[in-house]
Formats: structure tokens, sequence, C-alpha cells
């Protein structure tokens, strides 16, 4: 198993059914009903210095969810050249989620969550074996929709354990 397998597969592993579709959808509902508790004030808040606040992470889950939206429809239709990586720390530090509200944070990941149901569920089985070249890995199709999931599932875990036990 190749350094790149073993990183994605801490992400899939996550994924308690083998029906990643309908996860998907139960992860969106729970990442919307967690945040949605939260105040303006807390979701300001990170663990640690240097950590993302909560507005961040929020916000990186719909920049990750975006780039893997945009690979799963490029090896859908058949893209062969290599797509880029993307910094999420980069990103993270030049999306200005701190200055927006939680409101707009939540409405923001909901379209995009709905967007990659309607991508996701209108996919030829016969696409989700493609293979695609994405910052020089190989990836499937299915693989990229499941780390969507799996992604999410990580992101909330640590919001649970490090996160809310000190709000």
């Amino acid at each position: 198993m190749t350094d790149f397998q073993k990183y994605i597969q801490r992400y899939l592993d996550l994924i308690p059914s083998d029906n990643w579709l309908e996860e998907l959808k139960l992860v969106g509902e729970k990442t919307v009903s967690l945040f949605s508790f939260l105040t303006e004030e807390q979701s300001k808040f990170a663990y640690a210095e240097g950590k993302w606040t909560l507005k961040e992470v929020l916000l990186h889950l719909s920049d990750t969810e975006r780039v893997f939206q945009y690979r799963i429809l490029a090896f859908a239709r058949g893209e062969k050249s290599e797509l880029p990586g993307f910094d999420e720390e980069n990103y993270a530090a030049n999306s200005f989620a701190n200055v927006r509200s939680l409101q707009s944070l939540l409405d923001e990941y909901q379209l995009v969550r709905n967007s990659s149901l309607i991508l996701l569920e209108t996919l030829s089985l016969s696409v989700l074996s493609n293979i695609g070249t994405a910052n020089g890995n190989q990836i499937s199709v299915e693989t990229i929709c499941k780390l969507i999931v799996g992604h999410n599932i990580h992101h909330l875990n640590v919001v649970e354990e490090r996160y809310l036990l000190e709000l």
C-alpha cells in the first residue's frame, strides 16, 4: 500500500456502511445539526493556537467538497489531464471565514452538499471505476465520492473531541 493509499484509507475506514451515498446524506445532516447549535461567538473558537476556528472547519468542508466534486466530474467525464492538488492551509488562511456569519457558512455548506448529492446520484455506475490523476496520485471516481463522506466524518470527530469539550 502506498503512502497515499494509507493516507486516504484513514478516511475511508470511518464510513460506517457500504452505502456511502446514504452516509453522505446522514453526515451532512449531522454537520448542519451540530453547527446550528453553536452561537456566533462559539463558532469563532479554536482549541489551540494556530488551529482553525469552527467557522474555518466548516468552510474547509465546503472547499474540500467542491474540489472533490470537480475531480469527480472531470474523471467521470473522461478527463485525462492531471488535476492539481490544493493546499488546505492556504485555502483556510485566505477564506475570510471568521468575518462571515455562521449562518452564511451553514447555508453554503448545505448548498455544496446538495450539489454533491445531485452529482453523485446521477452518476452512471459505469463511471465509478474511472481513474484519474489528481495531485500526482491515481484515484477512482468512487473513491473520491467516498472521501467526501470520510473527510466530513473525520472533521466532525475532531470537532466533537477537541472543540465541543472545550466550549
